[in-house]
């Protein structure tokens, strides 16, 4: 008898729960509704309509006839044959000679940072990348086929070969001081 007693009331206490589940739910939604009222009471933003897009309209080129600016006039091609001939100095790059490893960069991207003595005078010359190569005289480097002429504590002295901009070349000095590393 015991035990039914216990059952009949785990089965009134399993339906009690979701009644008190149930009621908690209809709890008093005024403040939700009051929520709502004010949301669509407010005002909301006018959305700009889309632009009105123009219709295109035809354009005719009709300057066909005219000069073409970008071809050189009689008169223009007079003057250039008056000039004075450009003289061949003799002085070009060796296109066939093996490009070395600091050809590929401009002198501004080497540092020059120091000095070495084994078997000659060597420079130590950082790239850009941080890989330091070791130069003698007579190595090239700089995008220009500057050759080193000479090596010093100071400075590396160097000939570059460069275009004068009448499709031939010029040679100009050039040197990369050394870099002082505190």
């Amino acid at each position: 008898m015991m035990e039914t007693r216990n059952t009949t009331r785990k089965i009134k206490l399993l339906m009690l729960v979701p009644a008190l589940l149930l009621s908690a739910c209809m709890d008093d939604k005024e403040d939700l509704a009051q929520y709502i009222a004010q949301v669509k009471s407010e005002q909301t933003i006018d959305i700009e309509p889309m632009p009105v897009m123009k219709p295109y309209q035809k354009f005719a080129y009709s300057a066909s006839e005219l000069r073409d600016p970008f071809v050189a006039m009689v008169t223009e091609v007079a003057r250039q044959e008056e000039a004075a001939p450009i003289v061949d100095n003799g002085i070009r790059p060796d296109q066939h000679r093996r490009k070395e490893a600091l050809e590929s960069y401009a002198l501004s991207e080497l540092q020059f940072v120091g000095t070495l003595e084994k078997q000659g005078v060597w420079a130590l010359v950082r790239a850009s990348d941080g890989i330091i190569n070791r130069v003698q005289v007579g190595n090239y480097m700089g995008l220009n086929h500057g050759q080193v002429l000479a090596i010093s504590e100071a400075a590396i002295a160097l000939k570059e070969i460069v275009p004068d901009g009448n499709g031939m070349y010029i040679e100009r000095d050039s040197s990369l001081p050394i870099v002082e590393v505190n």
